[in-house]
């Protein structure tokens, strides 16, 4: 028996080391090319480093004004996604909701939804209504796939909140609003930017519904890499990808520091 578990641990332990090389290895291999002073993509690894196709990045003004699309994108979709992600939790938390569950299944359904199927339903939608501008387009698009995610979050966190708290702050003379608020919304708070930091990665990397609803002149930065990928395949995407990797780890650091990873990871999986 000691054997067998002995053997059972080293196949856990051999199963997690594989499974951290699966994820790491590609990354770093496209953080090392990045660095590429070769004119073109060839063997691994580089024999001269330099920064050329950080420099094509900034350069470019095709991908400059993706980036600044994308940026501004993610903060709009994100700050909508995660205002209405909490309201309907808020919403969703009360027992005495009727069709509780059938509202929340359709709050998340966008989750098992194709995107194409998204962005081909919006543009034939927004269409109808008469919406054209690309921007504004983009924005609902990517508020339907980033709500679910921040419902969600927001729903996990609130596992903790019981509604007789609730009643007992309304019984003091609060109002159900000023109860929610005081009560809720201060427990939800880590679920909250979970949620927020969930819509704006989700949202500044998402391609098949903005392929559909964007325009020629009103393009996010995933939508020029690949137009970019399919006329001239280069580096520079190897630059672009190191650039998002830091701009992650960055982020997670401050929501370590602001939160912590743990706790985050504890309030958006309770649920999950």
């Amino acid at each position: 028996m000691r054997a067998l578990d002995l053997f059972a641990r080293l196949m856990a332990r051999f199963a997690v080391l594989a499974g951290v090389l699966f994820l790491l290895v590609p990354l770093l291999v496209a953080c090392l090319l990045s660095f590429d002073d070769r004119s073109f993509l060839g063997a691994f690894p580089p024999q001269d480093f330099s920064l050329r196709w950080y420099r094509a990045f900034l350069s470019n003004p095709t991908y400059l004004d993706g980036l600044f699309i994308s940026l501004q994108l993610g903060l709009v979709a994100a700050l909508i996604a995660t205002t209405l992600g909490t309201l309907g939790a808020l919403a969703l938390m009360d027992p005495r909701l009727a069709g509780r569950d059938a509202l929340e299944a359709v709050f998340l359904s966008p989750k098992f939804v194709p995107t194409v199927v998204i962005g081909f339903s919006l543009l034939v939608f927004t269409a109808k209504l008469g919406i054209f501008d690309p921007f504004t387009r983009l924005v609902m698009g990517h508020v339907v796939i980033t709500l679910p995610f921040t419902l969600r979050a927001v729903l996990a966190s609130l596992i903790g909140v019981k509604r007789s708290q609730i009643e007992a702050a309304i019984s003091l003379g609060a109002s159900e609003a000023r109860a929610l608020w005081d009560v809720a919304v201060p427990a939800a708070r880590s679920g909250i930017v979970a949620g927020a930091a969930m819509a704006f990665v989700l949202s500044f990397d998402e391609v098949a519904v903005s392929l559909f609803l964007s325009d020629a002149f009103t393009q996010t930065l995933p939508i020029a890499l690949v137009a970019e990928m399919r006329a001239n395949l280069n580096l520079t995407i190897a630059a672009v990808s190191t650039v998002f990797l830091a701009a992650t780890l960055l982020l997670l650091l401050l929501l370590d520091r602001s939160i912590g990873i743990e706790r985050l990871a504890g309030d958006v999986g309770a649920r999950g």
